[in-house]
């Protein structure tokens, strides 16, 4: 499956990565960080493995020297709500307020890495349903289908605000089933949608990333740590301010991102804003970037 390969491929050409500080004490022991990374395409794979690279270096000398272990395993459906209980892993990143960890213990740093950007959706559409999509009002794009896949939290967010919500099948043949015009469109986080479209969607004739809309909702991508690891949560809570106040996160974000407006035109597209109602409290306040968009 494609998913599959690209999650492989990605993980493969990260070997296991180790802090770059040597130790006179050998008696020292090295933390191992058990960091599960599938479900994801690769730039958000690369993005969110270089996050927690810099937290574990910007934490050396606290906490000691680091390595990760690295799973790019693919856990369909709910099966990434055992990614702890039953798969053992000590950390991965996800929505914050992600419905599958519901009945899990789980501890969660609430600081975004992503600047909310999963948030702003993009559409993929059919090229020849170009025309139903330029300055649409809600109202009318409420009339059509958008294809989601099953446990994906978009759906229940889309259904909330009162759109119609095809949530069947997987990733792996949503863009078949978009070109088979099983639904109108598929949406997309801004951050991905670019590397998905190239690596997966193009490959499919008669498909393009629509360029006059553009949905939001509060969506911000955080770290859920194993219960177990009270201490390593510790470590990334630490090591993440670090990283926030010296820069580096940023500088890891535009390394990844920081030409994203200007590739898929965000400041000038008709932007519809949808409520999350699955958000935590403490993301009560999390709004648009004007970074990202004009004001509206």
């Amino acid at each position: 499956m494609l998913t599959i390969f690209f999650c492989l491929f990605s993980c493969q050409s990260n070997p296991e990565k180790k802090n770059t500080h040597e130790t006179a004490d050998s008696n020292v022991d090295t933390l191992t960080v058990d960091f599960w990374n599938g479900n994801r395409s690769e730039i958000r794979q690369d993005h969110e493995r270089e996050i927690l690279e810099a937290i574990l270096e910007a934490t050396f000398a606290e906490f000691g020297p680091w390595k990760i272990k690295e799973s790019c395993e693919e856990y369909p459906g709910d099966e990434e709500s055992k990614a702890f209980s039953q798969k053992n892993h000590d950390v991965l990143v996800t929505i914050a307020g992600n419905q599958k960890f519901n009945d899990d213990e789980v501890i969660v740093i609430n600081k975004p890495l992503a600047k909310n950007l999963l948030g702003y959706r993009v559409p993929i559409i059919n090229q020849k349903d170009a025309l139903k999509f330029p300055k649409i009002s809600e109202a009318n794009i409420k009339q059509l289908t958008q294809g989601i896949p099953e446990t994906w939290s978009d759906a229940n967010i889309f259904r909330h605000n009162g759109f119609n919500v095809s949530e069947e099948g997987t990733f792996d043949d949503i863009f078949y089933r978009l070109a088979n015009d099983s639904f109108d469109y598929v949406t997309l986080g801004a951050n991905e949608v670019k590397s998905i479209f190239e690596n997966r969607a193009s490959k499919i004739e008669g498909l393009i990333i629509e360029d006059e809309l553009m949905f939001f909702y509060p969506f911000p991508l955080v770290f859920y740590v194993n219960p177990d690891q009270s201490e390593l949560a510790m470590r990334l809570e630490k090591g993440l301010s670090i990283i926030e106040k010296n820069g580096t996160l940023d500088a890891i974000f535009d390394k990844y991102y920081g030409n994203l407006v200007e590739k898929l035109n965000l400041k000038n597209r008709q932007l519809i804003q949808l409520e999350n109602p699955f958000i935590p409290a403490v993301f009560d306040d999390l709004k648009l970037n004007f970074k990202f968009v004009n004001n509206q």
